[in-house]
């Protein structure tokens, strides 16, 4: 860490939520904002350009996931900490964000004194979770299962196939040459995906198969 001030980036797509961050990390004894970025592409340069000891990270963003970001970011800075703060409380993307070298994962619903305490646990090379993930992440471990486990478990090991190929970007019909089945097959099978994921088209599949770790 350099110095005595925790030196911050502060990363999140939406203007609002990120502007009253920044002015709450700001009020924080020993922290300041050094930066901020509207997306994952956007954190990775700033990161470079600016050195935080920390970056706080949402994951659901355009341009370039939080997941990907972060795992660009702890590749090239491993001296730089990601905290993760989002929405997104499945498992598929707290290990998808763990994996990728996120030192910690918050809720937004958290407030300012366990934001804080985050900064600077992370800053300092500790690891910490919101409550409610932590006890998750325990019971996860405790059941005898790896952070590497399959992500998605309601798909079928066909319909996850063809999640992740979709994640990489083929179309329906790529997809059924790569797979030798029918176009009205993997039709059906990118239907059902869209069901049990409960998304609404394929760039929101996309964007939940990539923070799971998938089409990478």
């Amino acid at each position: 860490m350099s110095g005595e001030t925790i030196r911050v980036l502060v990363v999140d797509d939406h203007p609002l939520y990120r502007e009253g961050l920044v002015g709450a990390i700001d009020t924080m004894p020993g922290k300041e904002v050094v930066g901020e970025a509207a997306d994952g592409a956007e954190a990775v340069r700033r990161t470079a350009e600016l050195a935080p000891d920390v970056v706080v990270m949402d994951l659901h963003m355009p341009e370039l996931n939080g997941v990907d970001a972060t795992r660009a970011i702890t590749a090239s800075h491993p001296d730089v900490a990601v905290l993760v703060l989002t929405m997104l409380e499945g498992d598929d993307s707290v290990f998808a964000a763990v994996r990728a070298g996120a030192k910690g994962y918050l809720l937004k619903g958290a407030d300012r004194a366990e934001i804080g305490r985050a900064l600077d646990a992370v800053a300092h090379g500790e690891v910490v979770f919101s409550s409610s993930i932590a006890q998750r992440v325990l019971a996860f471990f405790a059941g005898g299962r790896a952070a590497g486990a399959t992500p998605f478990p309601e798909l079928t090991d066909r319909e996850r196939e063809v999640l992740d190929l979709v994640a990489r970007g083929l179309t329906n019909a790529e997809i059924a040459r790569r797979l030798v089945v029918s176009d009205k097959t993997v039709r059906n099978h990118v239907s059902n995906v869209f069901a049990k994921l409960h998304v609404a088209g394929r760039a929101e599949a996309v964007a939940r198969a990539r923070d799971a770790g998938l089409g990478v």
